[in-house]
């Protein structure tokens, strides 16, 4: 009989107890915004925001309203203005060259490799037409973290670094947003921790901390922040930084605390049900798994694969015949954005030459989202039914 898969790969886990009852009394309170405290009352931005500094081992932190939002007010925080170029990677999603485009600067985009992450070669390559690298670690793939900042150094190239996938994730015992001036994370419902939408801004730049914090709508209440600079880093650039709002609220902030303290168990229990899957896709004809290094401690908490030289309709047949048993795979490689897929060249706000080595790569990159409500032997399944239905088409291609 064939197996059919019949969980929600959109259904999170709920909102942890303790989280929920705080935002309960948040709205008993009915001070939501970030600075109606009472007298002596931190608040619980500022408490999430020290708590994910430290939990990091940042020296600052501000959250914001999205992971997008947080992406747009480091660029102005590094000055980047209308017309200047900003280097980012060909295999991303929408919200990053959009908060590039957002600031009136033109994103240049850079090569993947087989791998998954920035091709350092075509970076090394482009490096003399922009300041800045906004380096995604899209889908959770981190690439030599050493090697990248030895060429951004070189070429000076300072580094943003997109972890809206890569929270609780690090190379080299170094976590993902502390390797560049200031990393972004997103909270959005399908990432690490959920609050619907919002985000964190980290850095050890106490100057750009203080812009993004003024950026973020602070007006001059930043001395109610427990992770900013010291109150004169403020009044060195106050005049200067304009208030573009985008700040969290205590109610989101009640419901991500919690999740902050079970991230790393929650980031395990990702990580097994992840290797689950991929322990079942290896093997398969005409699938390439996606080997992940052993200096990087990732989060599974999604999982691409290769169909490397499948066509179109071969590609789409796979998606359908999995579709058909309750498996939903994205494929990136199609000419028109569908949902969150697309690719550098649906972009047409930021207009690139061809990159045909890419090209081939992002035209076979499947992607599954592997949510926490799925148990081991749901893992087990879903693999199965890949690799039956790859290996059908696989077969109806090649025969054998």
């Amino acid at each position: 009989m064939t197996e059919v898969f019949t969980g929600n790969f959109t259904q999170q886990e709920p909102i942890p107890e303790e989280g929920i009852a705080a935002a309960v009394a948040v709205m008993r309170s009915g001070r939501l915004h970030r600075y109606n405290v009472a007298a002596g009352e931190a608040g619980e931005v500022a408490l999430l925001e020290r708590e994910f500094a430290d939990y990091l081992g940042a020296k600052y932190c501000l959250a914001v309203a999205s992971g997008g939002y947080a992406m747009g007010a480091a660029l102005r925080a590094l000055g980047v203005k209308p017309g200047d170029k900003v280097l980012t990677n060909a295999f991303t999603l929408a919200p990053v060259p959009g908060a590039i485009a957002a600031v009136g600067a033109v994103p240049v985009f850079v090569g993947v490799t087989e791998d998954l992450v920035i091709d350092l070669e075509d970076l090394a390559a482009k490096a003399d037409q922009a300041d800045v690298l906004m380096l995604s670690h899209m889908r959770g793939h981190l690439c030599d973290m050493e090697a990248l900042m030895a060429l951004c150094d070189a070429r000076g190239l300072r580094v943003i670094e997109d972890c809206a996938h890569t929270m609780g994730a690090d190379w080299k015992g170094r976590p993902s947003g502390l390797w560049g001036v200031m990393g972004c994370y997103s909270t959005q419902t399908y990432k690490h921790i959920n609050s619907g939408e919002g985000g964190f801004l980290v850095s050890d730049d106490a100057e750009l901390m203080a812009r993004a914090t003024i950026l973020s709508g602070s007006y001059m209440l930043y001395d109610r922040h427990l992770a900013a600079p010291a109150p004169e880093v403020f009044e060195r650039v106050k005049y200067h930084t304009p208030n573009v709002s985008g700040r969290m609220d205590h109610l989101r902030a009640a419901v991500l605390r919690p999740q902050v303290r079970a991230l790393d168990a929650q980031c395990a229990a990702w990580n097994a049900r992840y290797l689950k899957i991929e322990a079942g896709l290896r093997g398969t004809p005409g699938l390439k798994v996606i080997d992940r290094p052993e200096a990087g401690r990732f989060v599974g908490s999604s999982i691409q694969f290769l169909l490397l030289d499948w066509g179109e309709a071969h590609i789409k047949d796979v998606v359908a015949r999995c579709q058909t048993r309750g498996v939903e795979l994205k494929w990136f490689g199609g000419k028109e954005p569908v949902a969150f897929t697309s690719r550098y060249d649906s972009w047409r706000y930021a207009p690139s030459a061809p990159m045909p080595a890419s090209d081939r790569i992002l035209a076979s990159i499947m992607d599954m989202r592997v949510p926490l409500t799925f148990s081991l032997e749901d893992c087990a399944l879903i693999a199965r039914i890949i690799q039956e239905e790859v290996r059908a088409v696989h077969h109806i291609v090649h025969g054998g």
